[in-house]
């Protein structure tokens, strides 16, 4: 007879982990939580790298007529199968899978195995899907065939139109391949459904994440040789350190150390078990880091992620925006993203404003936008733009001046 430990690990597995290896890699925990009793679950995990974990969520909603449509669909272990499937037996089965997105690679792996486990459920996925390196048919990325449609142009032309509507943002060109995403909006909770376009950061740590705190042990550290403590402060200090990481990659009060500084330092660390890297730990904080994380929070404002503002949204602002414009239309409360924090208190208004970047150009950035954010902060966002228009890297001292 199996060890509870040993059951938890089978229901939590993720067989299929090596198509995107991140962290939790096999293992994923799944935590369900009503917003609205008998009407909208949100369904969560985590990933991430070298433990900068964050949430990534699902949102079930029941139909009014009975049945279940779910939003961004996260790994279909038997855990999370457990959760949706005692919601039907409650509310209906699964009649709808959608897929909003087309470059949240995070997303999209997890739709088509989902959506066979529903034999029974549609699916719709947003227009102008790619596979990279090679485009390959939808079927060949796990999506039931015979089941999988495009969501039209048109929202009357879905069989749940009566009670959802969408706006499309995209194709946007991007260097790579073109970047679209469907925001969703639910008439009788007044919810707006996004994937990555907006969010907001809490202090403390999501419940999800601290589950398992030992990520935010890690970076809470601010050399190798400190011992690993889990108290409030470090959970909420460590959090604060990957959201800078998140959004960031690499932000200016962060420091990298050489090579071989990172070696000595991991032969003196206390700790050199596999689970903390074997003593490896790269990362110097300088003083600053909070001051950047409350810049970055708002106070828990509407934020447009900074890649977003930076690499994508800027290459078609006029599109983006009135994609916004369609969205402000809707008389919503609450917005669920993908990520961070969810439901959040927001209107129509709240949603504009975290777009005022667009309307406000300037030639001397290299964004194209000014953005209510610290410089030196998307330095690495610089050097990644540059990359992708096919330019030289900066130098350090263009680093400085052009930010």
């Amino acid at each position: 007879m199996l060890k509870t430990a040993d059951r938890k690990r089978g229901d939590r597995s993720w067989l299929l982990w090596p198509v995107v290896p991140i962290y939790p890699y096999g293992q994923r925990r799944t935590l369900r939580r009503e917003i609205i009793p008998g009407k909208l679950w949100l369904f969560e995990q985590v990933q991430g790298i070298f433990y900068v974990v964050v949430p990534i969520r699902m949102t079930v909603i029941k139909l009014a007529e009975g049945g279940l449509l779910v939003f961004s669909p996260v790994a279909p272990t038997r855990e999370c199968l457990r959760l949706v499937r005692d919601l039907e037996v409650d509310h209906g089965e699964v009649k709808y899978v959608i897929l909003p997105t087309v470059t949240g690679v995070e997303h999209k792996y997890f739709a088509g195995p989902f959506a066979q486990r529903f034999k029974r459920s549609q699916v719709f996925v947003a227009p102008n899907q790619w596979s990279f390196p090679i485009d390959l048919p939808m079927s060949w990325l796990g999506f039931p065939a015979k089941r999988t449609h495009t969501l039209p142009a048109d929202p009357r032309q879905t069989p749940f139109y009566d009670e959802f509507d969408y706006a499309t943002v995209g194709p946007i060109e991007l260097s790579v391949k073109p970047y679209t995403e469907v925001a969703f909006f639910h008439r009788e909770t007044r919810s707006l459904l996004a994937v990555d376009t907006v969010l907001s950061i809490p202090v403390d740590p999501p419940e999800v994440v601290a589950q398992d705190p030992y990520p935010l042990m890690f970076h809470a550290r601010n050399s190798a040789q400190d011992p690993l403590e889990d108290n409030p402060a470090n959970r909420r200090k460590g959090w604060a350190r990957i959201a800078l990481f998140t959004f960031y990659f690499q932000p200016e009060t962060l420091n990298v150390h050489p090579l071989k500084s990172i070696l000595q330092n991991a032969v003196s660390s206390p700790n050199r078990s596999k689970k903390n890297y074997f003593g490896l730990y790269p990362f110097q904080w300088q003083q600053g880091w909070r001051k950047s994380f409350a810049m970055l929070r708002q106070d828990g404002q509407l934020l447009v992620a900074p890649i977003l503002q930076t690499l994508i949204f800027n290459r078609g602002p006029e599109a983006v925006l009135a994609w916004v414009d369609r969205i402000t239309q809707w008389d919503f409360q609450q917005i669920v993203p993908c990520h961070f924090s969810a439901p959040i208190a927001a209107t129509p208004a709240d949603f504009r404003r975290a777009f005022d970047f667009l309307q406000q150009p300037d030639p001397q950035s290299w964004s194209g936008f000014k953005h209510n954010l610290p410089k030196g902060d998307l330095s690495t966002l610089g050097q990644i733009d540059r990359q992708l228009r096919g330019s030289v890297p900066a130098s350090p001292e263009d680093k400085s001046e052009n930010g």
